[in-house]
């Protein structure tokens, strides 16, 4: 499974010289991987479903208990396939889709890359592993929605969906800590074997509602999804169809058997997932891009399998996996169709659209077949999966009759807006001209059909799906008579509320208008999109008042936020703290006693002092009283690098100096401002000093690790210098770190440097004029050397490509442009 994680993302480092040859080869290669998935995965079906988790563990730190591990149960099977059998079609889709497009060589290895990710998501048996997927996936989100990022609107669609799915992934990273702390494993086979109690438990389950909740377009956080469909449209059949948004939905699965003692769990997912499919399906009844329609229906469907996700029984469970497949399979068609239409009539708007299904007859079959899956209607997989849903909550008690009745109307608009599908796509309009479309090529409608022909199958073959959907639903209780996915049970309530709903639905299509006019009519307080975008504002003129008033390039108010900030988070912590001061002495030996009144003389000096040199060099003086303690304490090799630091610092603060004006103040501060500012001073000084003597005196003894540095300096290091030891062995990465931090000031202050001493050539005219760079030869031309005022118009000075005139006049326009 590593492998196979590791090989999508291989791969997808080298499309990009693949793509510089051809965008159509690209895609065809970024395939392979996905393929390569898939027939692994339904090698490995039979032992899954027989009862048997393959795991495989990379031992990472094992010392510190960091472990990789994988692992493919039920769940993780059904995800598999959806994620690498639509990565396939979906880049075999692209092939014809992009054609020889830019789009096409940047999408193709973002896609293949995104599939790896998610491939390594829904394998990953820890929540930290899984959490790095997930924000994995929102990155190359946010790469394949903005693409290029020329146009203004995906730029804000990508980071719409970043934000709001990254907040959502923060939030569910302190649940993952929370839980895993109480639960003391990360391990989701060990937390589903042995569920945690307690009240920390609840709070992980609130937080990590809320990452599902952002990842599936849950309300208030679904408007990111609908922007999203600015990417094309091979992008939303596999992230916002597919794979990516089902993530939240998957996660809600995979720990309902961790939450089951919680009860708010199963209330927030049925209260937010009916809320949302109803909502979004009355939005999508209004929609006239076909895209749009899609999207909103997505969103209505996402409700709909939260739902029955975190209901926490066999049957709500069992509906859940068929629906999970059937919606991946229906809604990935049904994409691919739209973006067929579009591709070759050149629209999608429904109100354009008049008479494709005459003209694209297959298309229309191929679109109607996973309609009816999407709408719930026998023999297709979403009338199996939508039986179990309502047979999952109709023997319940009063709140189960409650989400009934909300399944119920989600699904009147499901087939309401299902309808508005097929009609706006393929029916003829009155008063509405024949539309234009050229046929697609096998390579684009086959992808498109395989999966509306799949659901259907899948719907006759009941028997298959009722074993994957039972793999991972026998994890909670069966009862005396388990329920089984079938095609007909007979008369019953769940077929009456199936027929109810394709009725309902029928009627609100055929009622669309009078519904929209009474739409247009209805208040809208509530608007999710207008809400974020008050949001953004908001903290837009939060940051720009916070930074206008904390950047105010003034170096005494930086150094005064920076105290104050000390002073309430640590200075209040030692307050509110008993932290006596133990074994406090005057003095160790008498020659500190000096070097102290040396250094606090020289602190005096510097706060008084009034030209830099003088502040810098009393500076120099506390450094080396420093060193001097050193000394004194038996460090002489601490005193000496104090002694070459501060030396250093010193040669580079006379350089520096010479640049600067002599004095510090060149006016007076405002009166005001002194009190506040000496008071700061002196109670971060003040703090400073208790806290060094707070620390110091609260080890008593020596810690294990610096024991075990002073044991292993010799032996490990062959250093008798401890210090030396743990410079150069023990904590050697933070030299490294600490040596590239000095690197990069280095090549700043060099660059700095370097660009000075040029601009000063530059003003003498030192500079040869082919140095110059490419910047100055936008600028108008001068005379002589260029540092005389323009001579003449635009039209008198030589113009750019004059060297190709002829004659005398030529020879003299190289010339200008050279000096130019």
């Amino acid at each position: 499974m590593l492998a196979l994680v590791a090989a999508h993302l291989l791969v997808a480092l080298v499309l990009p010289f693949v793509a510089a040859r051809s965008t159509r080869a690209t895609c065809t290669v970024a395939a392979l991987p996905p393929a390569a998935a898939l027939a692994w995965v339904l090698t490995r079906a039979g032992d899954v479903l027989g009862g048997q988790e393959i795991v495989e563990t990379l031992a990472w730190a094992p010392h510190l208990g960091l472990e990789i591990t994988f692992r493919l149960d039920p769940l993780a099977l059904l995800m598999t396939l959806l994620v690498s059998g639509m990565g396939v079609l979906v880049l075999l889709y692209s092939v014809g889709y992009f054609g020889s497009s830019a789009d096409g060589k940047r999408s193709a290895p973002l896609l293949l890359a995104f599939a790896g990710v998610m491939l390594g998501l829904v394998l990953a048996d820890d929540l930290l592993v899984v959490y790095i997927f997930w924000e994995l996936t929102t990155i190359c989100s946010f790469l394949l929605v903005g693409q290029a990022g020329i146009s203004r609107e995906s730029r804000r669609s990508a980071m719409q969906a970043l934000l709001v799915t990254i907040f959502g992934g923060l939030a569910m990273l302190l649940g993952f800590i929370v839980l895993g702390e109480a639960a003391e494993t990360y391990l989701i086979s060990e937390l589903v074997a042995n569920p945690p109690g307690g009240d920390a438990i609840g709070v992980a389950a609130v937080l990590i509602l809320i990452g599902a909740f952002t990842k599936s377009a849950q309300l208030p956080f679904h408007n990111w999804l609908p922007a999203a469909m600015v990417a094309p449209t091979p992008i939303s059949a596999y992230l916002h169809a597919a794979s990516m948004v089902k993530a939240g939905v998957f996660l809600v699965a995979a720990l309902t058997p961790v939450f089951l003692g919680v009860a708010h769990w199963s209330v927030l997912t049925a209260v937010f997932g009916t809320v949302t499919m109803i909502v979004a399906g009355w939005r999508a009844l209004h929609e006239y891009d076909l895209k749009k329609l899609l999207a909103y229906g997505t969103v209505s469907q996402l409700g709909f399998l939260m739902v029955l996700a975190g209901a926490g029984t066999r049957i709500a469970a069992m509906a859940a996996v068929a629906m999970l497949l059937a919606h991946g399979l229906f809604k990935a068609a049904l994409f691919l169709i739209v973006g067929i239409i579009d591709h070759q009539a050149g629209t999608r708007d429904l109100r354009e659209l008049s008479g494709l299904g005459k003209r694209m007859p297959w298309l229309a079959v191929i679109a109607t077949l996973a309609a009816a899956s999407m709408a719930g209607l026998p023999p297709a997989l979403g009338f199996l999966g939508k039986e179990a849903a309502f047979e999952g909550f109709l023997h319940g008690g009063s709140g189960d009759l409650v989400i009934v009745a909300g399944l119920v109307l989600g699904s009147v608009f499901t087939v309401g807006y299902t309808a508005r599908l097929l009609w706006g796509a393929f029916a003829g309009k009155r008063g509405v001209a024949a539309t234009e479309a050229r046929s697609s090529g096998a390579v684009l409608f086959l992808p498109a059909a395989l999966p509306a022909i799949a659901g259907v199958v899948l719907g006759a073959a009941y028997p298959l799906v009722d074993v994957l959907s039972a793999g991972y639903a026998d994890v909670f209780d069966a009862g005396a008579d388990p329920y089984h996915l079938a095609l007909w049970h007979g008369p019953s309530l769940p077929l009456l509320c199936s027929l109810l709903a394709l009725a309902g639905g029928l009627t609100v299509h055929a009622a669309r208008g009078r519904i929209t006019s009474l739409r247009e009519r209805l208040p809208n307080p509530l608007n999710a999109q207008r809400g974020y975008e008050r949001i953004m504002a908001l903290l837009e003129r939060i940051a720009v008042g916070v930074t206008g008033r904390l950047q105010a390039g003034s170096l005494p108010t930086y150094l005064g936020v920076i105290l104050l900030t000390v002073l309430t988070v640590s200075g209040s912590a030692l307050l509110t703290r008993h932290t006596p001061i133990e074994d406090l002495r005057a003095w160790d030996r008498i020659l500190q006693v000096p070097l102290a009144v040396v250094i606090l003389i020289a602190v005096v000096g510097v706060v008084r002092a009034r030209r830099r040199l003088t502040a810098v060099l009393l500076v120099g003086v506390i450094g080396y009283g420093i060193g001097g303690m050193f000394i004194v304490d038996g460090a002489p090799d601490l005193a000496l690098t104090q002694f070459l630091v501060e030396t250093l610092t010193l040669v580079a603060f006379v350089f520096v100096l010479r640049r600067l004006p002599p004095r510090f103040i060149q006016s007076e501060p405002a009166p005001g401002l002194r009190i506040p500012k000496m008071l700061i001073a002196i109670a971060g000084g003040v703090f400073m000093a208790f806290a060094s003597m707070i620390f110091s005196s609260a080890r008593q003894t020596r810690s294990g690790v610096s024991e075990q540095y002073i044991a292993r300096a010799e032996e490990g290091a062959g250093a008798t210098n401890v210090v030396n030891a743990i410079i150069v062995d023990f904590r050697a990465f933070d030299t490294i770190g600490e040596i590239s931090v000095l690197a990069v000031t280095a090549t700043g202050v060099a660059s700095l440097v370097l660009t000075s001493r040029y601009q000063r050539r530059r003003r003498r005219g030192s500079l040869p004029m082919t140095e110059q760079p490419a910047s100055d030869e936008a600028e108008p031309p001068r005379a002589g050397h260029g540092r005389g005022p323009p001579r003449g118009g635009p039209g008198a000075g030589p113009r750019r490509g004059g060297s190709r005139g002829s004659g005398a006049q030529g020879s003299g326009s190289q010339q200008e442009e050279v000096r130019e």
